[in-house]
């Protein structure tokens, strides 16, 4: 992949491994089932998980977008204290209590939009989605997949918006659909169903009532120079949506986004934009040379970013997001699991270099 990898859609792996650690916690809960032998073994693992606190919401002024209690940083974070790994489990919650976005994927669009943008409502919050099943997704590659065609994904989306209704929702819309069709990777053949169902996509998503849409235009060292990317945008409606994203999964430094962002907000008539700062906290790799899947494909040395906030001192950057979720691999490259999937050496080396 050229510009950025992607969290694919929740395996049914994924979904049986997260339904036995929510069995296991019951189980753990019930008396005579934690593996202890007496009362101060139970005492101990009290105290350790005590010192692991649950992420809690941070200020609306500053970040209303929700943190989910049970994201998998937090579990992690809660599994790690209980074992004894105190230091470990304090620098995950670095990624825990911030606000990550919630991929959506093919399976039950309606049930994950609703649960989120529910439990985002109860904490008065707003929820931070990603919609990402457009046909011919990632080029075949490490986050290949995608609805089977474009009926399949307008009614894919159609679930998606009834999932969101009235609630209030941020989203950034297919990550990678527009810069892959101007780097060559899609087929030519499949650009104007694209543009057609990005299009209608915005229009949907713009018609409800709270929601707030940014199409992705890729990154700073993806499709350049960024003139390059206006027409795409107007082609697949930015005019009607809120913005557009940078840098979603990528390592590319704030500053370099917001150059990129300005330059492309000129030609879109001051449109605004958000930028992914989830990983960029030492910038891109350096020093990659001729194998560019090394600075994209989790690579070594990288550390968290600014935490979201909508207080960017920029007044065409409307917030800094964790787009990419800080400790899902790639893809499986540099000794990583398959994309998507939740890698603890790197979580610990992402927080660990954030200092």
């Amino acid at each position: 992949m050229y510009g950025t990898d992607r969290r694919p859609a929740r395996t049914p792996r994924a979904r049986r491994r997260r339904t036995a650690l929510a069995v296991t916690a019951v189980l753990l809960a019930l008396p005579g089932c934690s593996g202890a032998s007496d009362d101060e073994s139970d005492a101990g693992d009290q105290q350790r998980a005590a010192a692991v606190s649950p992420p809690s919401q941070q200020p609306k002024d500053r970040s209303p977008f929700w943190v989910n209690p049970d994201g998998t940083a937090a579990r992690e974070a809660v599994r790690l204290g209980k074992d004894g790994r105190q230091q470990e489990a304090q620098l995950l919650q670095r990624i825990a209590r911030q606000p990550v976005a919630e991929w959506i994927g093919p399976d039950n669009p309606e049930g994950q939009t609703r649960g989120f943008t529910e439990a985002a409502a109860k904490a008065d919050r707003d929820a931070l989605l990603v919609l990402y099943n457009i046909p011919h997704r990632d080029c075949g590659q490490y986050s290949q997949g995608g609805a089977a065609d474009g009926n399949a994904y307008r009614s894919w989306l159609d679930q998606a918006v009834a999932g969101i209704g009235d609630r209030a929702a941020t989203i950034v819309l297919e990550p990678d659909a527009l810069p892959h069709m101007e780097d060559g990777c899609t087929p030519r053949q499949f650009h104007e169903e694209r543009y057609a169902l990005l299009k209608e996509a915005v229009g949907k998503l713009k018609a409800l009532p709270r929601t707030k849409v940014y199409l992705d235009a890729g990154n700073p060292s993806w499709v350049t120079p960024a003139d390059r990317m206006a027409e795409p945008l107007r082609r697949a409606g930015i005019d009607q949506a809120d913005g557009f994203a940078l840098n979603v999964s990528n390592f590319q430094t704030t500053k370099a986004s917001k150059d990129y962002g300005h330059r492309l907000s000129g030609l879109l008539g001051g449109k605004h934009f958000v930028i992914d700062t989830s990983r960029n906290g030492n910038g891109p790799l350096s020093g990659g040379g001729a194998d560019h899947e090394k600075a994209w494909c989790n690579p070594a040395g990288r550390a968290l970013g600014e935490p979201p906030t909508i207080r960017t001192g920029d007044r065409l950057v409307d917030a800094f997001l964790w787009i990419k979720r800080p400790g899902e691999s790639d893809g499986s490259c540099q000794g990583g699991p398959d994309a998507g999937q939740w890698w603890e050496k790197y979580a610990l080396e992402l927080a660990r270099n954030s200092g």
